[in-house]
């Protein structure tokens, strides 16, 4: 997908954080990023608004306001988000880390975690931070240490022949083309193509598609436009289609999640 000019923006840390648990957030504008770095320490990242995506190696980790990106110590990574987006990152020193996954993926916030994550948003905590704010920090550690893991909300590949036709899809989530035609389009077989799927991306085509629907459709309700237009764009025949869909893997119709968002 094109992108235009990048706002790049330094990670906010040296080679030590200031303490052993520590939290920040940032407001980026759109097409921002974080260069390729790492650091000794893990890091959780939760979206408040919009949707940050990170990148390592060949994999691609996209997790919207129901998920957080939990990245291990010393992995190689960069962060962007296509669209305005505010988040928090929760910095955990190497030691602190045992209980918590030992690569990256998403992981499932509990109403518990996003309102302790949304009581640190709005009340930043100065560091390093008071005993109270430290017992805090930790609680929220151990409950990132019992979260499900849930692999990558919208997980890419690099793979020969999914990969062209996920930028294709990407760039066009309205695309209603049949998987007979999507098959045909990368020269291989519907039987093929849904093997692939499944074993590069741990889900169907037609289950990602609707992923990309959700997440595609999250900055335009924040942006105000209305679900007709959105629901018409991406490929759905009537409105309330789109809503059903958004709000079975949401968990919340589309205005909820606008209201909610513009809220935060």
């Amino acid at each position: 997908m094109h992108e235009t000019a990048q706002h790049l923006h330094i990670p906010p840390f040296g080679k030590e954080l200031p303490s052993p648990i520590a939290f920040r957030t940032a407001n980026m504008p759109a097409h921002a990023t974080y260069p390729q770095h790492s650091h000794a320490w893990g890091e959780f990242v939760y979206a408040f608004s919009g949707v940050m995506e990170i990148k390592l190696g060949d994999r691609h980790l996209l997790a919207p306001p129901q998920y957080g990106v939990w990245l291990a110590p010393n992995l190689e990574h960069r962060g962007l988000n296509r669209q305005a987006a505010c988040h928090g990152s929760l910095y955990i020193a190497e030691e602190l880390c045992g209980a918590l996954p030992k690569t990256c993926c998403a992981l499932v916030v509990s109403p518990l975690m996003r309102a302790l994550l949304e009581h640190l948003r709005q009340h930043a905590p100065v560091l390093p931070g008071s005993d109270a704010v430290n017992r805090l920090l930790q609680v929220l550690v151990d409950q990132l240490a019992t979260a499900a893991c849930a692999g990558s909300y919208l997980p890419m590949s690099e793979d020969p022949l999914l990969n062209p036709l996920l930028l294709e899809l990407e760039a066009n989530p309205g695309d209603t083309r049949s998987l007979a035609e999507l098959a045909s389009l990368v020269h291989t077989t519907e039987r093929t193509l849904m093997r692939r799927c499944q074993r590069e991306l741990g889900m169907s085509l037609a289950q990602w598609r609707k992923r990309l629907r959700v997440v595609s459709s999250m900055p335009r309700l924040q942006a105000g436009d209305t679900v007709e237009n959105i629901a018409h764009d991406l490929g759905y025949s009537t409105s309330s289609a789109f809503i059903s869909m958004f709000h079975r893997l949401m968990g919340a119709t589309p205005d909820e999640y606008r209201k909610g968002a513009l809220a935060s």
